[in-house]
């Protein structure tokens, strides 16, 4: 049995038991008809979970999401989500207006009272604009439905910085039954690990339990959305929702064939690798994107902080921008991660073109490197020769339109 991917599909509209809805209602008070809020409505309470941002400072519909998937048990009605303003240190008032927002959604789509998750992202430090917003919702619920291009519309509300919508679809086949896994992404900066600013939706038919959702959600991101970064910064809203409408009548997880979850489990992941790199590959202004790949570490976490310190690095990321295959900036980088990292062992490459082996340069490859580091997608691999763990970051530039874009709002 295999999978069927689609790239840039109409997202969660794809998924039997889920209509979507968009609007714009000028959130970010600009007299703009920018698209700036969607719903997502199960025809029936389903199973739900999510992942959030490590912050400290957490935006209000974070908390207000958190405790919702807690006090319902992992059962919701839909999502309620907005761009132009992320409802981020905003106090009580915050919280307030994020429940109220939620409320919004679930009254608009016809389900008053049934819980409803809420997700914000844009500007930090300013008030929602309830009036506008509790509009947005009636009008997004006018149009809920399953239609392609509504799912379209849905990706496109969500967007920030962004220059398009991020969405995929991956089904496969159980007994005769088609599973589907689809969803739509924003995020383009403040990406770093522990997610990004960043919102996710992801959609399936399949049935499961919550807390079977939650597991499956977990270990997707923490290979996909907790791989990422553009510039470091990690935000206050950092949101991925994972929800089951079981129309497909293919029950997953315990108690499943292992074969049927092990399906699920890959499916899902890659619908998460997938809009984790298109996260990426739209970072604010970039030119790169560069897979960090570390392997024969002693342990993950080794790799990891290797790989994080590589592709953070101002020094790296700005020479990727100049296409300068500057591998001693790497090696550097390498080693103030400070894992005890053994430079005699050390191997990078570009691609496969060796720049260091056993510690020892080989500049007679430098042409070859800097043909690689041309590609507006490349890999750089250290192997520490340590080990056997491994970890795979994936990283972009840092250029002058970062920079000019970024200095001011």
């Amino acid at each position: 049995m295999s999978i069927v991917f689609t790239n840039d599909s109409p997202g969660v509209s794809d998924v039997p038991g889920f209509r979507v809805g968009a609007a714009g209602c000028d959130i970010r008070n600009k007299g703009q008809d920018r698209l700036d809020l969607a719903l997502i409505v199960a025809d029936q309470l389903c199973a739900a979970a999510g992942v959030f941002t490590t912050n400290d400072v957490k935006a209000g519909p974070v908390r207000i999401s958190q405790a919702t998937l807690l006090s319902a048990q992992g059962r919701v009605r839909g999502v309620i989500a907005n761009s132009g303003n992320a409802n981020a240190c905003t106090s009580t008032q915050g919280d307030a207006d994020a429940v109220r927002m939620a409320q919004l959604g679930a009254e608009a789509a016809g389900h008053a009272g049934e819980p409803f998750l809420v997700c914000s992202t844009g500007r930090i430090g300013e008030l929602l604009p309830m009036a506008k917003v509790s509009a947005g919702a009636q009008a997004a619920a006018a149009r809920l439905s399953r239609d392609s291009a509504e799912g379209v519309r849905a990706a496109n509300a969500i967007l920030t910085s962004d220059t398009r919508p991020k969405t995929c679809t991956a089904r496969f086949e159980w007994e005769g039954k088609t599973v589907t896994i689809a969803g739509f992404a924003k995020g383009a900066g403040m990406i770093e690990p522990n997610m990004a600013t960043m919102l996710a939706f992801v959609c399936t038919d399949a049935a499961a339990a919550p807390a079977f959702l939650k597991t499956a959600l977990k270990a997707s991101s923490d290979q996909s959305f907790n791989c990422v970064s553009v510039d470091g910064d990690m935000s206050t809203n950092d949101t991925v929702i994972l929800m089951a409408s079981g129309v497909a009548q293919v029950q997953v997880g315990p108690g499943a064939p292992a074969e049927l979850t092990r399906l699920f489990q890959e499916a899902l992941d890659r619908v998460c690798f997938a809009l984790a790199e298109k996260i990426v590959g739209d970072g604010e202004k970039i030119t790169k994107v560069v897979s960090v790949e570390v392997a024969g570490a002693r342990n993950r976490a080794d790799a990891e902080k290797i790989a994080r310190a590589i592709g953070n690095s101002l020094l790296v990321k700005s020479s990727w921008f100049g296409e300068d295959p500057n591998w001693g900036r790497l090696a550097d980088a390498a080693g103030y991660a400070r894992t005890g990292l053994d430079e005699t062992k050390l191997d990078i490459h570009y691609e496969d073109v060796p720049a260091i082996l056993g510690g020892r340069p080989l500049p007679e490859n430098k042409p070859q490197w800097k043909e690689v580091v041309k590609a507006r997608q490349f890999r750089v691999r250290l192997d520490l020769h340590l080990g056997d763990a491994q970890f795979r970051l994936l990283a972009s530039d840092l250029t002058d339109g970062y920079v000019n874009y970024n200095k001011s709002e």
